[in-house]
């Protein structure tokens, strides 16, 4: 779909920066340090699986279910820290994880590909009440696997989190440019 292409192309580039990225992390990298919301990498990664398989569920079910449409909502009310503890990705094999998190990233891109353009619109309402357009919903899928990856690259250079490398630029945005 030419509206995402940009979008798309984007997730692609991190997908492909990241996935060597994080096969090149060791086992006190992706399990001791720890972000504001006590993750780790390996969790903050399964996080991102899970986002990702649901965006992809949510992108399925408003091409079809009237709208407004209600789909159980896993990131609030700290149920996304549910979904992370009953999984334990503190135990997941890493490369397993890693090349779970690229391909499911590739098969959202395959999906957003094929949107059906009249169901841009359709909403869906989340957990909190709000309604948000399918559209808008799959453009900020991409701010948020870039939110969380930022969160990683804090971690990496050992910034407290929330700190940015660069007045201005992220070092999530420096690794597309590279």
């Amino acid at each position: 779909m030419n509206e995402f292409n940009v979008n798309n192309q984007e997730l692609l580039n991190l997908i492909e920066v990241w996935e060597s990225r994080f096969s090149a992390l060791d086992e006190n990298e992706i399990t001791v340090r720890r972000n504001s919301q006590n993750r780790n990498i390996k969790q903050i990664v399964g996080h991102l699986v899970d986002s990702a398989s649901n965006n992809t569920h949510r992108i399925v079910h408003l091409q079809y279910q009237p709208s407004p449409f209600k789909f159980p909502d896993y990131a609030n009310f700290g149920n996304n820290d549910r979904w992370i503890a009953i999984q334990d990705y503190q135990s997941e094999n890493w490369t397993h994880l890693v090349q779970l998190w690229k391909f499911v990233n590739l098969h959202i891109v395959h999906v957003i590909n094929h949107v059906s353009e009249d169901k841009l619109e359709n909403l869906w309402t989340s957990a909190t009440g709000e309604n948000i357009s399918l559209k808008n919903m799959i453009i900020d899928y991409l701010w948020h696997v870039k939110l969380h990856l930022g969160e990683i690259e804090e971690l990496l250079t050992d910034m407290p989190p929330g700190q940015s490398p660069q007045a201005g630029e992220s070092t999530v945005e420096k690794s597309v440019k590279t």
